[in-house]
Protein backbone atom coordinates (compact mmCIF):
# COMPACT_ATOMS: atom_id res chain seq x y z
CA UNK A 1 0.00 0.00 0.00
CA UNK A 2 1.25 3.48 -0.85
CA UNK A 3 1.99 5.92 1.91
CA UNK A 4 1.13 9.58 1.46
CA UNK A 5 4.65 10.58 0.46
CA UNK A 6 4.82 7.82 -2.15
CA UNK A 7 1.38 8.73 -3.47
CA UNK A 8 2.45 12.36 -3.92
CA UNK A 9 5.30 11.21 -6.13
CA UNK A 10 3.10 9.35 -8.60
CA UNK A 11 2.34 10.80 -12.01
CA UNK A 12 -1.40 10.39 -11.48
CA UNK A 13 -1.23 12.44 -8.28
CA UNK A 14 0.87 15.16 -9.92
CA UNK A 15 -1.48 15.40 -12.91
CA UNK A 16 -4.54 15.55 -10.66
CA UNK A 17 -2.90 18.24 -8.54
CA UNK A 18 -2.06 20.37 -11.59
CA UNK A 19 -5.56 19.90 -13.00
CA UNK A 20 -7.03 21.05 -9.69
CA UNK A 21 -4.81 24.13 -9.66
CA UNK A 22 -5.83 25.02 -13.21
CA UNK A 23 -9.53 24.57 -12.47
CA UNK A 24 -9.22 26.75 -9.38
CA UNK A 25 -7.42 29.47 -11.30
CA UNK A 26 -9.99 29.48 -14.09
CA UNK A 27 -12.85 29.57 -11.60
CA UNK A 28 -11.24 32.52 -9.81
CA UNK A 29 -10.81 34.40 -13.07
CA UNK A 30 -14.46 33.87 -13.98
CA UNK A 31 -15.59 35.07 -10.56
CA UNK A 32 -13.42 38.17 -10.92
CA UNK A 33 -14.86 38.98 -14.34
CA UNK A 34 -18.41 38.54 -13.05
CA UNK A 35 -17.69 40.79 -10.05
CA UNK A 36 -16.30 43.50 -12.33
CA UNK A 37 -19.41 43.38 -14.51
CA UNK A 38 -21.70 43.68 -11.49
CA UNK A 39 -19.68 46.61 -10.13
CA UNK A 40 -20.04 48.40 -13.48
CA UNK A 41 -23.85 48.28 -13.44
CA UNK A 42 -24.46 51.25 -11.07
CA UNK A 43 -21.98 53.38 -13.00
CA UNK A 44 -23.68 52.61 -16.30
CA UNK A 45 -27.09 53.32 -14.80
CA UNK A 46 -25.78 56.70 -13.61
CA UNK A 47 -24.72 57.44 -17.19
CA UNK A 48 -28.31 56.91 -18.28
CA UNK A 49 -28.12 53.49 -19.91
CA UNK A 50 -31.21 51.33 -19.64
CA UNK A 51 -31.30 47.98 -17.87
CA UNK A 52 -31.62 46.26 -21.24
CA UNK A 53 -28.65 48.12 -22.72
CA UNK A 54 -26.48 47.25 -19.73
CA UNK A 55 -27.53 43.61 -19.78
CA UNK A 56 -26.72 43.35 -23.46
CA UNK A 57 -23.40 45.20 -23.22
CA UNK A 58 -22.15 43.19 -20.25
CA UNK A 59 -23.72 39.89 -21.28
CA UNK A 60 -25.74 39.70 -18.07
CA UNK A 61 -29.25 38.52 -17.38
CA UNK A 62 -31.77 41.39 -17.52
CA UNK A 63 -33.31 40.31 -14.21
CA UNK A 64 -29.90 40.47 -12.56
CA UNK A 65 -29.31 44.00 -13.80
CA UNK A 66 -32.84 45.02 -12.77
CA UNK A 67 -32.21 43.71 -9.25
CA UNK A 68 -29.02 45.75 -8.98
CA UNK A 69 -30.84 48.81 -10.30
CA UNK A 70 -33.48 48.48 -7.60
CA UNK A 71 -30.80 48.16 -4.91
CA UNK A 72 -29.30 51.45 -6.06
CA UNK A 73 -32.54 53.37 -5.56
Amino acid sequence: MFGLSELKQTRVYQEAKEEGKLEGKLEGEQEGKQKAKLEAVPKLLALGLTVEQIAQALDLDTAQVQELAQQER
